[in-house]
């Protein structure tokens, strides 16, 4: 089975090419990938981007409210909502660290589906944040990127209290 691409692996600092056509072997990656994914389960894997799979295609899958995995290929954001909401952030590339990320709580989307049809879809929630995600590491970025550059608060998680909850420590950045 494939492996999670880890920090600071510069693989995951690739811009991805579009997917051309989709072919029985990109539909055997998505499936591996989505696998790997159900594997994360404290914390639960909720996406994973090509690049964190060492691939060059502009591809992600994301888990949708039904608890069902679909893949998206080639997104793109066309706009974004005004409204922004702080998300508590993580990533199954940079395991046991979290930040506060800021980012629209709606966006309006366009991506190829798995029967290679073009969608334009106006997603909200964890759908949107998602999605905004993982486009991040289709473009070769980190969510501790926009830590940084929003100027947030990182946090590492150091274990679990009596009741399993995670305890968190502020890291310096």
């Amino acid at each position: 089975m494939q492996q999670v691409v880890r920090a600071p692996d510069l693989k995951l600092r690739v811009r991805t090419k579009p997917v051309k056509k989709i072919t029985p072997e990109i539909l055997k990656i998505i499936d591996e990938m989505i696998k790997l994914t159900k594997t994360f389960v404290d914390p639960e894997g909720v996406g994973l981007a090509a690049t964190q799979i060492g691939r060059q295609e502009s591809l992600f899958i994301a888990k949708l409210d039904n608890n069902q995995f679909e893949p998206f290929f080639n997104p793109k954001i066309i706009s974004k909502s005004k409204k922004e909401k702080i998300f508590f952030e993580g990533c199954l590339s940079i395991p046991d660290y979290y930040g506060e990320t800021t980012r629209p709580i709606s966006i309006l989307a366009s991506y190829m589906d798995k029967h290679g049809r073009l969608v334009t879809k106006r997603l909200k929630g964890n759908l949107a944040w998602i999605f905004q995600h993982e486009i991040d590491h289709l473009n070769g970025m980190l969510f501790v990127d926009l830590v940084l550059q929003q100027k947030g608060k990182m946090y590492k998680a150091v274990g679990k209290d009596a009741t399993g909850a995670d305890i968190f420590e502020e890291v310096r950045l």
